[in-house]
Parts: C-alpha cells; structure tokens; sequence
C-alpha cells in the first residue's frame, strides 16, 4: 500500500457542511485522484469523530487515517492513525494496533525525528507558509524538508501551503507525495481540485 497512497493525501478541514457534506467531498476528492483521505477534526468530541470516519471508511475505495487518535481510527475501521508531536509516539503505538495498521508521523525538527521511530511514513512542513496551520510554526523550505527527510530514513510527505503553483518544486526534493488541505477540501470543486494536482505529481 505505501508509498502509492502517499502521493497525494486530502486532509478534512470542518463540518461545515455536515457529515454528509464532509463524506461528499471527500468521494470527490478521491474521484479527482486524492490517494488516501486523513480526517482531521481539531473540535470534534470522539463519538462524533469515530461517525465521521466510520461514513468515510464505509464511502471510500482509498485508505482513511485519523489524525492523532489510534482508538478512533481502530474502532472505525480506519486505516490508520497520523500522530503529532503531542500524540503518544508511532512506537509504543506500534505494539498494541493491528497488523498492517498505517502510522504517520509529524516531523517539523530535529527534536521530533526521534519521535517518528516505528512509523511507516512522515509528514515534513509546513514547507511553505500556510494559513491553514498557523500554529504549525514558520515554513521550513524546500532544503530543509529534504534533509529532515533524509533524517528520518522514511517516505516523506510534504505538508504546508502546497498546491498546483509549487508541488512540483517539493516532488523534486524527493518526496514521495504531498498532503493539503485547502489546496482540496477547501476548493468549490474537490473533484477538479484533486485531478490538477493528481495529474501533475503523476498519481
């Protein structure tokens, strides 16, 4: 399954438009190309989020991971979990999930590579700046993703204000994919949104 779901990741972003809504473009994310879907609900109790990733498991032909919550995305069926540096680390996660369950893992310094161990990829950023993460910190650039990359002996996704102007800048680099947020869920048409950028990094 790795790296090819890696290639282009569509991260949620709200509710705004409900579960249904939320499911809805998130299918067309898929229909344009997106190759995996991480469900990201910052304010959402973990009742409601377990629903959400049970409908988009239950909608979706392609892996569902849920940001920082392994008992979640376990108890929906998910693929697997995508862990930040406040979350309990892939390795101690990685002896207690089921077999061929996903970790992804956060990587933003030097200071959280250690963190990543165990992990069966990373996500490296924000690259650029992006405002949809604001509190993720200052962009990094392009060098320093590639040598965080090379640091954690991982496939390396590229995350933070990358869309169809300069993804294929951070592909260069030798990532194997990259993840977004507005650059899909946020676009009047997900579908179309994904298929631009699908095309252009070769999914």
């Amino acid at each position: 399954m790795l790296p090819a779901c890696l290639r282009l990741i569509a991260i949620t972003d709200d509710l705004r438009d409900g579960r249904e809504g939320l499911v809805a473009r998130a299918v067309a994310a898929a229909r344009g190309g997106a190759t995996m879907v991480q469900l990201r609900l910052k304010d959402t109790d973990p009742r409601d989020l377990v629903i959400v990733a049970r409908d988009l498991v239950a909608a979706l032909h392609i892996p569902v991971v849920v940001n920082d919550r392994a008992d979640v995305a376990i108890a929906a069926g998910a693929a697997g979990v995508y862990v930040g540096i406040d979350d309990l680390p892939a390795s101690a996660l990685r002896p207690v999930v089921p077999s061929g369950f996903i970790i992804g893992a956060s990587v933003g310094g030097d200071d959280e590579v250690e963190r990543a161990r165990g992990a069966d990829y990373v996500g490296i950023g924000p690259v650029f700046a992006s405002g949809a993460r604001s509190h993720a910190g200052d962009a990094m650039g392009l060098a320093e993703f590639a040598r965080l990359a090379r640091r954690t002996g991982l496939p390396a996704v590229a995350i933070g204000g990358i869309d169809t102007s300069n993804f294929h800048t951070v592909l260069d680099t030798g990532a194997r994919g990259v993840a977004v947020i507005r650059a899909i869920f946020a676009a009047a048409d997900p579908e179309i949104a994904a298929r631009a950028l699908s095309s252009a990094t070769g999914s």
